[in-house]
């Protein structure tokens, strides 16, 4: 009897696991078994997920027929859509005809991401690299970002793509979808050819915060030369988020070089320095002083050996989120979440956060690299905007902007292992046109 009643016990587990496995099986053929239709919505079997609506009903992505006759490896698409002699370019890069317009009704509020985004004058946005901040003060939001309207060359020496430097683009809106071009708000310079700002250099990935103590604006950027050997931060302030920025200076933070970079502030007001160093095989991470005119001598390194660039990192509840991607240049290539209790670290990888399209644009972050997360106003928690830039790097000021919904599945995560084995717990949902469904909330609670 005892022998028999062992055996029972040790028999429980098995059948257990057994079932477990039979139903995660099942519900991964059910969703996989799905018949392939390009265009078509794919049906999210997840009841935590139902709240956000059509966000999460992702399309299913077919490209074009390679125009080299070439097959359909991840390779030969890339090449594709970096040769600008390609016959399936207008894929990646639609023309004007195409473009968002807020000047016409008939498309109102809705995104597309790829496709040419027009300001209120009628002329394409130019903030490249950007990221948004939303002012209490004015109730708008403004979307910093490179102003590239220049023709791409080569520099002399590394033979990198790059536009002459014009300084950073403002644009103001308060709904995320009509922006009004504020002008150059932080000028290149002219004729000094020593100044960090002047039209032979480089100025990336700028980021503004506002500072409650000292009523200013805060902004920080990459400064660099035309061969990327200088690699600094440079910092500059205004009075209002319209400017002018006035440049203060630039600097190795914590003595090291410093390339692709963000900022960072946490709901408590200190404010925080992302950025790749050592030739972009780690990152550093560093609170900055209160004022957030420079770095403190707290940092830590963390992403050690794996060659992550263009950070873009946000909160969800008590965890920090930070999407990055490969170094490839203007090429693109596989995006990374990564997620930390505390934001100093330790920072643990978590997988691609890509989800719909198709499994090449997927593995390319759908052709485009991170550049910023914005919460999404008036959505339920763990809603998002993630924003990033799709390069065109024989014409930069041509690069394209994506803006797709992301969702943490935190607590679908812990309440739900069995219907959602197979994405990530941050997902970016590949949505051919889509739009903000709460945007009025916001406006309306004011």
């Amino acid at each position: 009897m005892t022998r028999l009643s062992s055996r029972i016990r040790c028999l429980c587990p098995v059948v257990v696991f057994s079932l477990l496995g039979c139903l995660i099986t099942i519900r991964l053929y059910s969703i996989t078994s799905q018949p392939f239709v390009p265009g078509a919505k794919i049906q999210m079997p997840n009841t935590y997920l139902s709240q956000f609506g059509e966000l999460v009903d992702v399309e299913e992505l077919e490209h074009p027929p390679l125009s080299k006759g070439q097959d359909t490896q991840t390779t030969s698409l890339v090449d594709e859509f970096l040769d600008k002699g390609s016959q399936i370019r207008s894929f990646f890069f639609p023309d004007k005809r195409n473009a968002i317009d807020p000047g016409e009704g008939s498309d109102r509020n809705y995104y597309y991401p790829g496709r040419i985004w027009l300001d209120t004058d009628g002329n394409p946005i130019q903030a490249h690299g950007g990221g948004i901040l939303y002012d209490e003060r004015s109730r708008r939001y403004y979307w910093y970002g490179e102003y590239k309207d220049g023709p791409t060359y080569r520099a002399p020496r590394k033979g990198v793509a790059r536009v002459d430097v014009i300084g950073v683009g403002c644009y103001s809106s308060k709904d995320l979808w009509t922006w009004k071009n504020e002008g150059v708000v932080l000028k290149a310079e002219e004729k000094n050819e020593t100044h960090d700002l002047h039209k032979s250099k480089v100025l990336e990935r700028p980021k503004v915060i506002y500072n409650e103590k000292t009523r200013k604006y805060v902004m920080w950027m990459h400064i660099d030369d035309a061969n990327y050997t200088k690699a600094s931060v440079g910092i500059a302030i205004s009075s209002s988020p319209t400017g002018p920025f006035v440049y203060l200076y630039s600097k190795s933070p914590h003595g090291f070089d410093s390339r692709d970079m963000t900022i960072f502030k946490d709901g408590d007001g200190i404010a925080y320095l992302f950025y790749s160093s050592l030739h972009n095989r780690q990152t550093h991470i560093g609170p900055l002083s209160k004022d957030y005119l420079d770095v403190t001598n707290s940092m830590t390194k963390v992403l050690v050996g794996q060659h992550r660039e263009a950070h873009a990192v946000f909160k969800h509840q008590s965890n920090y989120y930070m999407i990055t991607s490969g170094c490839s240049g203007w090429a693109p290539n596989e995006a990374l979440v990564h997620v930390a209790e505390s934001i100093m670290g330790p920072w643990e990888a978590i997988g691609n956060p890509c989800f719909g399209a198709n499994k090449v644009f997927r593995v390319n972050t759908f052709f485009a690299q991170s550049t910023f997360v914005l919460p999404m106003p008036g959505g339920p928690p763990g809603s998002f905007v993630f924003m990033a830039d799709r390069w065109k790097p024989d014409d930069l000021r041509d690069s394209r902007y994506l803006w797709l919904p992301l969702i943490v599945e935190e607590e679908a995560y812990q309440q739900l292992p069995l219907v959602s084995p197979i994405r990530p717990k941050v997902s970016i949902f590949w949505n051919a046109k889509w739009m903000i469904p709460y945007r009025g909330i916001r406006e309306n609670s004011r």
